[in-house]
C-alpha cells in the first residue's frame, strides 16, 4: 500500500518542481535580455556611456513599482493627440530605463506595468515637478512634440516618472487624473 502512494505522489512532487525551475529560468532570462540588450546597445555607440540611474537603490522586490504620465491641460489636444504622446513618453523612458535602469524596468514589469494619466495645467508646473522627480532620483522623459498638427512646434506635452508608488505620490498626489 506504501508503495503506491509514493507513485502517486511522485508526478505532482516532480511537476511542481519542474514548474518552479522553469518559473526561475524566465525570471533569470528577463534580467538576462535587459542586460544583454544595454550592453549591445551601449557596444554600438560611440560617445559616452552615461551612467546608471540612481533608481537602481530603490529598487526592492517588495516595493510596488507605478509610471504617472503627466498631461498639460492648458494645450487643449484632443484624446487621440494626447494618447499618442502619452505613448511616446511611456516608449520614451522606457528606452532611457532599458539602457540605464534594467532593474527598476524589470521591477515595473513585475508589478504589471501600472499606468495613471494626471493632468497638469502649465508647462512650469510640468518643469517644477520634473526637479523634484529628479531631486527623488525618478527617472522622467518629456515628450517634445514637432508641431505638425494640434500644437505648437517644440511644445512639451507629457512627462512620464516612474518610480516605487510612495515615492511618485509624493510628486505626483497632489494632482487629478485626466
Amino acid at each position: 500500500m506504501m508503495d503506491l502512494m509514493w507513485i502517486t505522489w511522485l508526478p505532482l512532487v516532480l511537476g511542481a518542481a519542474i514548474g518552479y525551475y522553469i518559473s526561475f529560468l524566465r525570471e533569470s532570462r528577463r534580467v538576462f535580455v535587459a542586460s544583454k540588450s544595454v550592453a549591445d546597445s551601449t557596444a554600438n555607440k560611440k560617445s559616452k556611456t552615461k551612467e546608471p540611474l540612481e533608481i537602481e537603490k530603490l529598487t526592492d522586490f517588495r516595493r510596488k513599482f507605478k509610471m504617472v504620465l503627466v498631461v498639460r491641460n492648458d494645450l487643449k489636444m484632443g484624446k487621440g493627440k494626447i494618447a499618442a504622446q502619452c505613448s511616446h513618453a511611456t516608449l520614451g523612458l522606457y528606452k532611457k530605463l532599458l539602457r540605464r535602469a534594467p532593474k527598476a524596468l524589470n521591477r515595473w514589469e513585475n508589478c504589471a506595468q501600472p499606468k495613471v494619466v494626471v493632468k497638469i495645467e502649465s508647462e512650469e508646473e510640468m518643469l517644477v515637478l520634473q526637479g523634484k522627480a529628479k531631486s527623488l532620483k525618478l527617472p522622467t522623459h518629456i515628450t517634445i512634440d514637432a508641431g505638425k498638427t494640434q500644437i505648437a512646434p517644440d511644445s512639451r506635452t507629457v512627462m512620464a516618472i516612474l518610480g516605487p508608488v510612495d515615492v511618485v505620490d509624493d510628486v505626483t498626489g497632489g494632482l487629478k487624473l485626466m
